[in-house]
This record gives structure tokens, C-alpha cells and sequence, in this order.
């Protein structure tokens, strides 16, 4: 064992650490990360200038320091943030204490950890790639520890054959071992973590925030025919409350009453990422869902498993429905005023024949009134404080969806029409490679919907009036600036658009059927092969598992046997070469004692000898031979004259 490590193993060690850490710059307080960059530079320095390094009085200093910096973190004593600012802290002081090789495992089985730590963070395919290459790099140290191999290439190498050579055997693992679900008091929730979406209030400027994300929401595979972008949305929670300024959801206590349904359904899957709230989002009218799913009073999907994991769910919807009669606590939400609405108002909405025509006249005179008067999309529209609804009907009339949908519901209850907000996702692009939508906070989207006779509620979207584009568009225009691309016709735009749609399409499919793999995933795939039990899974598992452990066990014995044979038969060579001149080997004789007894014959190439001797018990049996040995020994023989 040596007394310190070669600079070139803690050079090639240090580098993969902090690969390792790097990834965690967005996960963890700036000031871990950058206490442990200190430590990381400072153990980088020692390599050349030991002396540098701290003695034990100034470790004790720095792990007093780190254990006050985790302190102030107030990250909780458990859960995944608390856990990974620990090891990485101990990580980097352990660095400081590199003496010898059993430090060294250390460090390398701690980097472990923190490497695994990542994927509580993110289970994308480039991450999992990523941490594949850095744990060959631990791999690696591990193995030129042990094999004493000369060169920390050639340990890379091996760890990267030994990795492939258990990729099978982790594969079969991966699909047979039978899942188990950690109970949730083991999931360490973290309560810190912020997420942005929709929020169960609506006031203007909250979805102008969302329509600047690009941030994946969910993503949705049809079985059958996709539906038009008109018909796209995707229901959210329903606000009927509000003070004038903001709109909230009320609780109607009243009996879920069945919609009748007709047409055509749509039958799709549902990827959700992982969101703060328990909801899902479905198409109108969401009629067969899974039992983890329930339907309230206002249409919305809640489920009731973990709504910070990734979840996929089976929806069938029908666009066409009624809902029937409207409730008495119904209609007195949803017919609600903050106060008596002006003069203004009222003229507003007699100029439209409000009170005394039918309900859809009013509002299509309204949709028109926004159509044909001054008014504009806008995600900045100017700041309303005071009396927001009638300041954007009488003064600025820029908005976006919030403004249009908010007044639009105002106006139908002052005609004495129920009305509320609907807030969700309107839209979603298209990924042509993988036929399945995206739907992002950019898609954040508010709409109307009004009571009708004889028809229950109907949805109304006033944005459409006013901006059409917004509702039929089948491109996400913030992805398209975000890539200074000007036009969607440009050679550039279509080449970047089916990359891009290329790489979603392989991180949907992965984030399906890898990441999302479960015990339901599980039984649903080995059903298929009659695997429907957990004796026949584990008698799958033991099968599959002895026939890769004997096909690698026979392919690496048949190669290292194919290899000693070449060196045996250029060493044959060389002794009926000797034996042309009396010269024979003896039964159990070693091969130094025979060079031993040729060099006396032979004292003028005693040297010769030698070097072959020697290369042949590297090849035969040392740990450290390699490729260009063999051609060495080849050489030798082949020039080698008696």
C-alpha cells in the first residue's frame, strides 16, 4: 500500500467529484456549493503543495463551519435537500484527508451517493447518461487501485467493459424485481420546493407570468384521432367568486349529477409532471378516468395519489355533453356581485340588449362589442389597480385572457346569466415524431362558462373574439423567439423544430417507460409474456439472470483462454527453436529455471532469453499486460536465431 496516492489517480479523482457535485449548482444553498468548491480547489492545490494542506486543528475548524453552514440552511434534519447538502459537505472534507488508498475507497464510495442523489432531482435520459460516464470514472479509480494497472486510461476502459458487461443483468433486474411503492412518510416530501402552474385564484398578471414559461405541464397520447386546437382545453379549477380584484373557488355543496354525453369520445393517456396541486388535466367532459381520479362539482379531475411525483392516467372525454339543471347554491355563486355595478355597466350591458333579449343574444353581441371596438391581445397590458374590470372596459381595453374572460363573467351576471371563470390549458403542440401533444405553462390559458336552458353549462372563450390565433395556433411562438428565429417557413425553424421534436419524443417515451415504471407498468408488460404472478416472476428473474451470468461467463473465459493460447503458441515457437539444437524443455520445468539452463548453452544471447522470459510471465500471468506485450513477444521470437 502506498504511503500517498499518485498525483495522476487524485488529479483523475478530484475532476470526477466534481462532475459529480457540479450538476447540484441549482439544487443546493449557494453557500454549500460554494464551501465545497473551496475545499474541492484547496485538496486540488495540495497535490502539488502538500504542505498547503490543513492540519487536524484546521479540520475540525472546517467541520465545525460546515456543520453550522448546513445549520443556517434550515433544510430540516430529513428529506432530500437535508441529505444531500450533508454528503456533499462530508464529501468535501473528507478530501482533505486523503492519506492513502483506503481513503480513497472512501471518498469514491461516498461520490457514489452523491451521484444517486441526482436523480431526486431529475430523471431526464441526458442526466442518467451523465451520471452513467461519471460512476465509470469512480469505476475507474476502483480499478486501477486494485489491478494495479499502469495507466488511468486503460482503468477507464475496463471500467466501461465491466459497466457494459452489467448493463444486461441490471436490465433484466430492472424489468423483473418486483416493485414495491415506498410508503409516503419515506418519501421526504420537500415542503421548500416551488413550483410554478396555475393557482386556485385568478387575478390579472398571474397567467401573463405563465404564458412567459416554456415549462413542461403534461403531456397527452391519443388512441385515436387528435382533436382540433379549437376544442383543446383542458380544465383547470373553476372560480366563481370575486371581490371585484381577484377570483376564487367557492365550495357548492350539491349532488354530482351525471352529464349526458354524445358523439364521438376521445380516449387518451395522461403524462403529468410533478405540480404543488392534486389536479389533473382532462377535455371536457371527462366521463371514464381511473380510480385514483375523482370528479368534483365543478367537472375538474382531483387525484388522490402524490402530486409531486410523475403520474400517467387513462381519460376518455366527450366534447359534446349537457350537464342539465343548475343548482339553487349553484346559481347563487354564480350569479354573485362584489357590489352594485355602476352606471356605466348598466348602460354597457343595455346597449347590448342584456336585460331584455335571450342569453345568447347578449352574448353574442357581447363577443362582437370585443371584436369590433378598440380592443387588444396583450400579455403587458398597463397596470389597473382600482376597479380592474371597468378600467379595461372603459380605458386601456388591453388584455389578455384574464381581463377578457373575468369581464366577460362580470357582464353575464349583471344580465342576471350564471357565469364563472375557468382556468386550465388551452391548446397544446403537436409533437409529430412521437404523436402525442405538449402542454406547457406557456398553454396556461382562462375561459367563460355560462348557464344556458336546456343546454347546462357552455363554454365561452371571449379571447377567441378578440384573438383568434391564440386559441388555432398549432406553434408555441415563445419556444420560436427563444431561438431568434423569425420565421416559421426558414430551413432553420423546420431543422431545430424536428430536433427538438426528436429529443421529446425519446424523453417522453423514457420518462414512460422507465421512469414512470412501477408495479401497475410492471404486471400491465409481463402479462403480456403470462407472467402474472410473483412465483412466475421470480422463477423469470432467476431464468433470465443464470442465462446472461452464463453467456458473459462463457465469453469472457473463451476470450481469456483464445488470448493464453496465442501467448502460449508464440512461446512454442520460441522453444522448438531451442529444441532444434538440443535444447528441451523438461516436464514441470518453469520457465526461468529454462532460460536459466539455455543461457548457459547460450551465454552470447543470454539477453534475448531474457526478454522473452520476461514478457511471456507479464503476458501468462501478470495483471498489468496489455496488447502491445503480446506483439512484443511475437517480435522477439520472430527475430530470436540460434
Amino acid at each position: 500500500m502506498k504511503p500517498e496516492p499518485d498525483k495522476n489517480i487524485l488529479i483523475f479523482l478530484l475532476t470526477a467529484i466534481g462532475l459529480i457535485v457540479f450538476p447540484h449548482v441549482h439544487h443546493i444553498p449557494v453557500a454549500v456549493f460554494g464551501f465545497f468548491c473551496l475545499l474541492l480547489g484547496w485538496r486540488f492545490v495540495g497535490i502539488w503543495k502538500q504542505n498547503w494542506l490543513p492540519e487536524t486543528p484546521i479540520i475540525f475548524l472546517l467541520v465545525a463551519f460546515g456543520t453550522a453552514l448546513l445549520y443556517t440552511q434550515h433544510q430540516g434534519l430529513l428529506g432530500r435537500d437535508a441529505g444531500t447538502n450533508l454528503f456533499i459537505i462530508a464529501l468535501g472534507l473528507k478530501l482533505l484527508e486523503i492519506k492513502n488508498e483506503r481513503d480513497l475507497y472512501l471518498i469514491t464510495y461516498l461520490a457514489f451517493i452523491v451521484a444517486a442523489s441526482q436523480f431526486l432531482y431529475e430523471q431526464s435520459i441526458l442526466m442518467a447518461a451523465y451520471i452513467l460516464l461519471v460512476c465509470c470514472a469512480l469505476l475507474a479509480i476502483l480499478v486501477y487501485i486494485n489491478s494495479g494497472k499502469a495507466q488511468i486510461l486503460a482503468s477507464f476502459k475496463t471500467a466501461v467493459i465491466i459497466t457494459g458487461q452489467a448493463l444486461p443483468i441490471a436490465v433484466a433486474l430492472f424489468v423483473l424485481f418486483p416493485r414495491v411503492e415506498a410508503p409516503r412518510w419515506m418519501l421526504f416530501n420537500d415542503p421548500h420546493q416551488a413550483r410554478s402552474g396555475l393557482s386556485d385564484s385568478m387575478e390579472p398578471g398571474s397567467i401573463s407570468d405563465l404564458s412567459k414559461s416554456d415549462e413542461l405541464v403534461f403531456r397527452v397520447k391519443f388512441a385515436g384521432a387528435i382533436p382540433p386546437p379549437g376544442q383543446r382545453y383542458w380544465r383547470g379549477p373553476v372560480l366563481s367568486y370575486t371581490d371585484g380584484k381577484r377570483w376564487t373557488q367557492t365550495v357548492i355543496q350539491k349532488p354530482l349529477r351525471r352529464p349526458v354525453v354524445t358523439g364521438t369520445p376521445y380516449q387518451y393517456t395522461l403524462l403529468m409532471e410533478p405540480q404543488d396541486k392534486n389536479w389533473v388535466f382532462a377535455l371536457d367532459m371527462p366521463m371514464q378516468f381511473a380510480a385514483t381520479l375523482i370528479r368534483n362539482s365543478s367537472y375538474q379531475l382531483i387525484t388522490s395519489e402524490i402530486p409531486d411525483k410523475r403520474a400517467e392516467y387513462q381519460v376518455t372525454s366527450y366534447p359534446d355533453y349537457n350537464t342539465g339543471l343548475i343548482d339553487p347554491g349553484e346559481y347563487k355563486a354564480a350569479t354573485q356581485l362584489p357590489g352594485e355595478p355602476s352606471d356605466k355597466i348598466n348602460q354597457l350591458v343595455g346597449q347590448l340588449h342584456g336585460f331584455d333579449s335571450a342569453p345568447d343574444n347578449f352574448i353574442s353581441q357581447l363577443l362582437n362589442h370585443f371584436r369590433i371596438e378598440d380592443f387588444h391581445y396583450s400579455l403587458t397590458p398597463p397596470v389597473m389597480e382600482d376597479n380592474p374590470i371597468e378600467s379595461f372596459l372603459f380605458k386601456t381595453r388591453y388584455g389578455f385572457c384574464s381581463h377578457y374572460a373575468s369581464a366577460f363573467v362580470y357582464l353575464m351576471r349583471v344580465a342576471h346569466i350564471p357565469a364563472r371563470v375557468v382556468t386550465g390549458y388551452q391548446g397544446g403542440e403537436l409533437n409529430k415524431v412521437g404523436g402525442f401533444l405538449e402542454i406547457r405553462q406557456a398553454d396556461a390559458h382562462a375561459w367563460a362558462e355560462v348557464w344556458l336552458k336546456d343546454r347546462g353549462w357552455v363554454r365561452v372563450d371571449p379571447t377567441a373574439a378578440i384573438a383568434p390565433e391564440r386559441v388555432e395556433r398549432e406553434i408555441n411562438v415563445e419556444w420560436q423567439a427563444a431561438y431568434g428565429i423569425a420565421t416559421v417557413n426558414s430551413p432553420a425553424y423546420s431543422w431545430l423544430k424536428q430536433a427538438h421534436q426528436l429529443w421529446n419524443s425519446v424523453d417522453y417515451n423514457w420518462q414512460r417507460w422507465v421512469i414512470n415504471y412501477d408495479n401497475k407498468s410492471q404486471s400491465s408488460f409481463l402479462s403480456a409474456f403470462g407472467i402474472n404472478d410473483l412465483k412466475t416472476m421470480v422463477y423469470w428473474m432467476i431464468a433470465v439472470i443464470t442465462s446472461i451470468t452464463a453467456v458473459l461467463g462463457w465469453f469472457l473465459l473463451y476470450q481469456k483462454q483464445n488470448a493464453a493460447d496465442k501467448v502460449l503458441l508464440i512461446y512454442n515457437r520460441f522453444c522448438k527453436k531451442l529444441a532444434k539444437h538440443g535444447l528441451f524443455r523438461g516436464a514441470g520445468e518453469g520457465v526461468k529455471d529454462f532460460a536459466e539452463r539455455v543461457k548457459i548453452k547460450l551465454p552470447g544471447q543470454a539477453a534475448d532469453i531474457d526478454q522473452i522470459t520476461a514478457v511471456f510471465i507479464k503476458l501468462r500471468y501478470g495483471r498489468t499486460a496489455m496488447g502491445e506485450d503480446l506483439q512484443q513477444l511475437k517480435t522477439l521470437v520472430g527475430l530470436f536465431g540460434v
